[in-house]
């Protein structure tokens, strides 16, 4: 399968010509138009700083369905100890500078760039992107942010300063999503972090069937900013350590 080279129009080829890596496509841009288009068809950009813009479509994909979300038993006392306060969308572009600045386990360096943070915090400003904020106090010590098009999550990126911070920031907005009756969250590729909580590897034919109907499914824009709170603990599903 040859990778694409993107031109100006706000267009991919099919996500399933994509190399056995999930590479698909190089060049273009990250207006928020094309990110869109992105999005909507399965694609996502992942590069490092200094090089092209890369657009991948793995397979298999890794998901979660709200309704299959597992909550370990020790994450569900720190959840029922009320250590978080959590927000939503107050504080986007904070939460997408921490995760650019997180360490990460694989090595040095982030693919979140000051061109990324741009461009989703623009979507940020046009009610496609979301964040969520865990607190301690007036301190901000994890959180999560992604886009929502239909009934559709896409996750981007986490970050935890304080143990189980981003968990208990994304068992909350699941919740959420459950409640507004979001049908998938993209998770792109496998971590051992997500299948923990639920998520599973989907074959990208499959992704992209379900994807196709979700996304087109009528919804306002989403508003998540009134949920900020606690999680209520009676409601969370339980799994052994």
């Amino acid at each position: 399968m040859p990778i694409f080279t993107l031109s100006n129009k706000h267009s991919f080829p099919p996500a399933h010509l994509a190399i056995k890596e999930g590479l698909l496509a190089v060049g273009g841009d990250l207006d928020s138009e094309r990110l869109l288009v992105a999005y909507r068809n399965g694609i996502f950009p992942w590069y490092a700083e200094g090089d092209p813009i890369l657009w991948w479509s793995p397979d298999p994909r890794l998901v979660l369905y709200p309704e299959e979300l597992r909550v370990s038993r020790s994450l569900r006392k720190v959840i029922k100890r009320d250590v978080f306060f959590i927000t939503f969308d107050q504080g986007f572009e904070t939460v997408i500078r921490a995760c650019a600045e997180a360490k990460r386990s694989y090595g040095e360096g982030t693919w979140i760039t000051d061109e990324m943070k741009a461009a989703y915090c623009a979507l940020h400003r046009q009610g496609y992107a979301h964040s969520v904020e865990a607190w301690q106090g007036e301190r901000l010590v994890g959180g999560l942010y992604g886009i929502a098009i239909g009934r559709v999550f896409f996750g981007e990126s986490m970050f935890s300063q304080v143990s189980n911070a981003s968990k208990v920031a994304f068992v909350a907005l699941v919740e959420i999503l459950k409640r507004l009756r979001f049908k998938l969250i993209d998770c792109q590729v496998r971590t051992d972090h997500l299948i923990r909580f639920g998520a599973r590897e989907i074959p990208r034919k499959t992704f992209l069937e379900q994807l196709e109907k979700a996304v087109g499914a009528s919804r306002p824009a989403l508003d998540i900013s009134s949920y900020s709170g606690s999680i209520v603990p009676q409601r969370l599903p339980r799994t052994d350590d």
